[in-house]
């Protein structure tokens, strides 16, 4: 018997949707990875890019456990000198709790051209409306 080798063509891909509302950002970032990456099927490779689709809605209700609100930052450079700009947490989920999904999310992801593509198959929504309906998206439990 050979070991099965799945293929990037063949992969047949399903809609989930994950509820952040009262749930901590990163467990919740750390599911839309798992799914995205594809590591909850059994014909799982790190080769190949077998992942699913994944929305996220009431990114606004996702919680930051602990005072990581005030001691929190997101941080990058301009690539100019001086150029290090930083945003607190809690401005970033008042403004753009989206983002900070994102950010998790990606950061959760393999830097690599899988992570990249894998990045494109998530969608996410500030509020519970998605517009995503004709997809037929199941709910997904954790």
């Amino acid at each position: 018997m050979s070991t099965y080798m799945p293929k990037a063509e063949t992969v047949e891909r399903k809609w989930y949707i994950l509820d952040a509302a009262g749930k901590p950002l990163g467990r919740v970032a750390a599911q839309a990875a798992h799914i995205l990456r594809g590591k909850h099927k059994p014909t799982f490779a790190p080769h190949c890019d077998c992942g699913d689709h994944v929305i996220v809605i009431n990114c606004a209700k996702a919680v930051l456990t602990g005072k990581k609100l005030e001691n929190k930052y997101y941080r990058w450079h301009t690539g100019w000198i001086g150029g290090l700009k930083e945003v607190q947490y809690s401005k970033l989920m008042a403004e753009k709790p989206e983002k900070a999904m994102k950010l998790a999310i990606e950061g959760m992801l393999p830097n690599n051209t899988l992570g990249r593509k894998a990045a494109t198959r998530m969608r996410l929504y500030r509020g519970a409306e998605h517009v995503n309906a004709a997809q037929k998206p199941e709910e997904y439990k954790f």
